[in-house]
């Protein structure tokens, strides 16, 4: 029997040749990740002896994952992209940089480009019977000052936890818009108090955490891009108070920083002022933005979106 010069055991051949650190083509950062991460899962493997059935079992897993489109969703429903903004934050202490409004996940539910307005905006199409909200606050940087002309792109979802353009029942861009700030940074939308949602429940990401006997439910939330030339993009959302899942988010998307105290309005001349012409839930939320040091700062992170 023939020995490998190098005293490489069968399994770190196996790994070495796998993630191609035998090769000159590819990369090299890649083939690094790649070797470590296969290296887990073998040591997982034999750790757990884990079955021939059981690791297949797995496989059609993923499979199932991908029909389903639900990669994104698992990966909040992990914590994996928590994880990222925890990598953030720690990286932004340790380099001892300003901090403005807390970032949190964007979720996998965004869809680009959603109609753009100055000051205001009306979220819903009208269709849905429900409570309306007005929701407004201000931009400013983090000597509160103004911050005219910065977009803040704002979605939810309806009533019934539904997002437009995944939800084949709304219309196109419902729940989704853009509004410019004016000059003294404010924006207000009028829409409609959203609800919360859970995982579908028949679908791979629901699977594994019933698996886990773990819940996939969110607290009611408004997601928010908030942008503008010189500052740091933020990505980030807030909760509204009193929803029953709002620290038992299973996207771990809650900070304390970032939960809204909705206000039920009665006053008719208010609501009238407003259009509303009805008691109607007030949600106030400003943000505060971080000076950007490069220009790549001011736009959010690269990943696959709707129409983006």
């Amino acid at each position: 029997m023939s020995v490998n010069p190098a005293k490489q055991t069968e399994l770190e051949t196996l790994l070495a040749i796998s993630s191609g650190l035998n090769s000159a083509q590819g990369s090299d950062r890649f083939k690094a990740i790649m070797h470590q991460l296969l290296g887990d899962l073998c040591q997982t493997i034999k750790k757990f002896d884990i079955t021939d059935e059981e690791f297949w079992l797995a496989v059609n897993y993923l499979n199932e994952l991908g029909e389903r489109k639900e990669a994104a969703l698992l990966a909040a429903g992990l914590g994996l992209e928590h994880y990222l903004d925890m990598r953030a934050d720690e990286k932004e202490a340790a380099a001892g940089n300003d901090v403005g409004t807390p970032r949190t996940i964007e979720g996998p539910l965004y869809v680009a480009n959603a109609p753009l307005s100055k000051g205001f905006a009306r979220m819903d199409d009208g269709s849905e019977k429900a409570e309306a909200m007005w929701l407004h606050g201000q931009v400013t940087d983090l000597h509160g000052k103004p911050v005219a002309g910065a977009v803040v792109d704002i979605w939810h979802a309806n009533t019934l936890g539904g997002y437009s353009f995944f939800d084949a029942s709304q219309s196109e861009y419902n729940l989704r818009r853009r509004v410019e700030t004016d000059a003294e940074g404010r924006y207000a939308v009028r829409s409609i108090v959203p609800c919360g949602y859970g995982c579908p429940p028949d679908g791979p990401t629901q699977k594994l955490l019933t698996g886990l006997g773990r819940h996939g439910n969110r607290p009611a939330h408004v997601h928010f891009f908030v942008s503008a030339p010189g500052f740091k993009h933020l990505t980030t959302q807030i909760n509204l108070n009193g929803d029953e899942y709002l620290w038992d988010d299973f996207a771990f998307a809650t900070r304390e920083e970032l939960i809204a105290d909705p206000v039920k309005i009665t006053d008719s001349k208010l609501a009238q002022q407003r259009d509303i012409n009805e008691p109607h839930t007030e949600v106030s939320f400003n943000f505060s933005l971080v000076a950007a040091n490069e220009s790549n700062e001011e736009s959010r992170g690269k990943r696959a979106r709707v129409k983006e």
